[in-house]
């Protein structure tokens, strides 16, 4: 059942589990669209609040907080286009704050932490947050040796070749600089050179691009230099990873030396105390916002003295003495011309606003998400009104668009005075407008709550699921298959020559065998020529042995992302064991069951989701015929050496005093131990520290080794 619909306040403790499973899953979702592939499917405030609403419930449930929260990660997987960069210091991302108020108690944040009164003694940094790309340029004495993205905030992407062609970027810094600096900033697009490319690729008679922020970051990430020389990059410098000495002891005295050494610094940033002048400062840049060459979506504020940065320190993902002000979504007024319903990979149907063409901060809107049938009726994600009760969306309705930076915006409310007298309220099918399936909005069985989404049941016998789930088999973090693209997924699910015919992951690896004793040849098909179609079939060979994580990912159960199909490679280390343990756990009990819902980081929602899908016998045919084609390597092992702890299993319960919960688990890991969250009959150890309870009761009642920090330690070896 969906907990997307439930208050935080009303979650029990396995409903909160579920739901912060799924918010780890659609964050890191629309994090690999923004940062990876500079596509985003949501408005930035969608994004803030389920953002928001996962804090909310790691505050109310801290023992719940996943290895793989959000509020621990930063950006996106690297592209494997590129070869990877590992920062010398890690590139955090900033929380945000969106009111006054927000602002008033970041401030006083800075004070409490530091022990002063709120004098104004405290010079705070203001700058507009530029909305491009993060860039890390790092020089040594003197040259520019490389240059990389952001990337998942660790290591991100070489793109030196790149960078050197943006003018911006000195390729040598002046003499007397330090012997290693890395300078840090936004690449950007300016508004005149895009409107200007844009002009020229209509010109052209080519596909125009749709807003700066991502086709400067398009632009960088090409694998031709020369693509990128011709794009009009541009570079603002305002932060810092590895130096080798300090020129400054303020963050605007940095700022300056970068100005110095020829690096373009924004002239609308400022040195103020008060929380007035702050806010006065972020009022008079709003009002700018339209007339400036480049997109900005906030103000970024940060303590200027770098002593006290150093004493503030960081958050899991975030400094302390720094936040961004973002900016409210931009709006506009336009008319809704049709509601249609798209098909997702887990069938869940979502409406969508079709309207009539409006310029929304520099980009044509012609679509908007209405999210599901509780939006058009005015109804928000925890069952409150979010517009009055006849504010419900209609075709025909003239309606408040906002946009925030995103592709696809939002409908805001509806304008009821222009409301035509034929306009009928809109309900969604009763049956999939794809496969004719029936629709369902199932209901929480402990709450009586109605789940938010409305869902095909058809599965596999839906075309749009099916086609959804090829998309899913492909895409970067699974199978990875270059030249299998979403048009191509498209092209070989509706070709009706078997020979050309993809409708299920095993059909990919059988294309080849199918064309070759086939007189329809895919090289005479448009689109496509001898050397593509080898390309191709090079590519589906190249993925015939794969890394078992990638393989579960690539089979798109319900809650399993990335991090989670890890976690499950890690635990089984086969597919075969994995896939054992899944049909013996049928009966939801069991030791495999047990196992699996003791693996740390997996709970029973995301446990559950998996034996169904592998109770279901078109799965596992699937999958059967798929294993017939494609290996999936057994999972890489730490090397150990003599640990004493390899192939245990390892609970830690208590208040750990010697190191914390993550390092714990990331050490006993590195020595070839199993963490899990929870005691079982095969539980090895139980590490314990104060206030420990109930599972270190089940240990002693178990039989199981228990030992406290300093045992623990001795053991490993410190």
């Amino acid at each position: 059942m969906s907990t997307e619909s439930v208050a935080v306040e009303d979650l029990t403790l396995e409903e909160a589990a579920a739901e912060l499973a799924r918010l780890s899953a659609e964050i890191a979702h629309n994090d690999e669209l923004y940062h990876g592939e500079d596509a985003p499917a949501i408005s930035d405030a969608d994004y803030d609040a389920l953002k928001r609403r996962n804090d909310a419930i790691e505050a109310r449930f801290p023992e719940l907080i996943r290895d793989d929260s959000p509020s621990r990660r930063v950006g996106a997987t690297p592209s494997s286009a590129f070869a990877q960069v590992v920062h010398a210091r890690p590139m955090l991302s900033l929380d945000n704050t969106f009111s006054q108020e927000d602002v008033r108690d970041f401030v006083a944040s800075v004070y409490r932490f530091l022990g002063q009164l709120p004098d104004c003694s405290i010079a705070f940094t203001a700058e507009p947050k530029i909305d491009g790309l993060s860039m890390s340029i790092r020089y040594e004495n003197g040259r520019l040796v490389t240059a990389a993205t952001r990337g998942d905030g660790t290591t991100g992407e070489n793109v030196t070749a790149n960078i050197r062609t943006v003018k911006d970027v000195p390729d040598r810094l002046p003499a007397g600089a330090p012997s290693v600096v890395e300078v840090r900033g936004e690449i950007y697009m300016a508004k005149s050179d895009f409107l200007a490319l844009n002009a020229q690729m209509e010109a052209q008679g080519k596909q125009t691009y749709v807003n700066p922020r991502n086709t400067a970051s398009g632009s960088l990430r090409q694998l031709d230099p020369k693509v990128t020389a011709n794009r009009k990059l541009r570079f603002f410098a305002y932060a810092w990873g590895e130096m080798s000495e300090m020129p400054a002891d303020t963050q605007f005295g940095m700022v300056e030396f970068f100005e110095k050494w020829g690096f373009p610094v924004n002239p609308l940033m400022k040195r103020l105390n008060s929380v007035e002048d702050i806010l006065k400062h972020y009022d008079e840049i709003g009002k700018m916002r339209a007339d400036l060459d480049y997109d900005i979506d906030g103000v970024v504020y940060k303590v200027d003295r770098l002593d006290l940065q150093q004493r503030l320190g960081f958050r899991s993902r975030s400094p302390r003495w720094a936040t961004a002000h973002k900016f409210p979504a931009e709006q506009a007024f336009t008319t809704v011309t049709n509601i249609e319903i798209q098909v997702g990979r887990t069938g869940a149907l979502t409406p969508v606003a079709r309207l009539e063409p409006i310029t929304v901060g520099g980009v044509v809107v012609t679509n908007a998400t209405l999210h599901n049938e509780d939006y058009i009726k005015g109804i928000g994600n925890s069952g409150e009104r979010i517009r009055p009760e006849d504010h419900d969306i209609r075709i025909g309705d003239t309606v408040i668009v906002q946009r925030a930076g995103d592709v696809i915006p939002q409908v805001l409310d509806v304008v009821l005075e222009r409301r035509p007298a034929e306009a009928q309220p809109y309900a969604l099918p009763k049956r999939c407008p794809v496969c004719g399936s029936h629709a369902l909005r199932e209901r929480n069985e402990k709450t009586g709550k109605l789940d938010s989404v409305t869902r095909c049941t058809g599965g596999f016998v839906c075309r749009a699921q099916a086609v959804e789930h090829l998309k899913h088999f492909v895409s970067r973090n699974a199978f990875d298959i270059e030249g299998l693209g979403s048009k191509q997924i498209d092209f070989f699910f509706e070709a009706e020559d078997p020979a050309l015919q993809i409708r299920t992951a095993p059909d990919i690896f059988t294309l080849k065998r199918r064309q070759e004793a086939s007189l329809s040849k895919l090289e005479n098909i448009e689109g496509f020529g001898k050397v593509s179609v080898r390309k191709l079939f090079d590519a589906i060979d190249g993925r015939r042995e794969i890394a078992l994580h990638r393989f579960i990912y690539a089979l798109g159960i319900r809650h399993v992302g990335e991090t989670t199909a890890k976690l499950l490679s890690r635990a089984f280390g086969t597919y075969e064991a994995f896939e054992g343990a899944m049909q013996e756990a049928a009966s939801f009990s069991g030791d495999s069951w047990n196992e699996l819902n003791n693996i740390e980081g997996i709970g029973e929602v995301v446990a559950r989701a998996i034996v169904e899908f592998y109770k279901e016998p078109r799965n596992v045919e699937v999958i059967g015929r798929l294993l017939e084609e494609v290996t999936p390597l057994a999972a890489e092992q730490p090397q150990t050496g003599n640990s004493p702890v390899a192939g245990k299993t390892v609970v830690f319960t208590g208040s750990l005093e010697k190191f914390t919960r993550d390092e714990a688990k990331a050490r006993a890991e590195s020595l070839g131990a199993k963490v899990a969250g929870s005691v079982s009959k095969k539980t090895d150890f139980v590490v314990a520290g104060p206030g420990a309870g109930s599972k270190l009761d089940k240990a002693r009642e178990l039989g199981i080794t228990t030992m406290d920090e300093d045992e623990w330690l001795a053991l490993i070896g410190g």
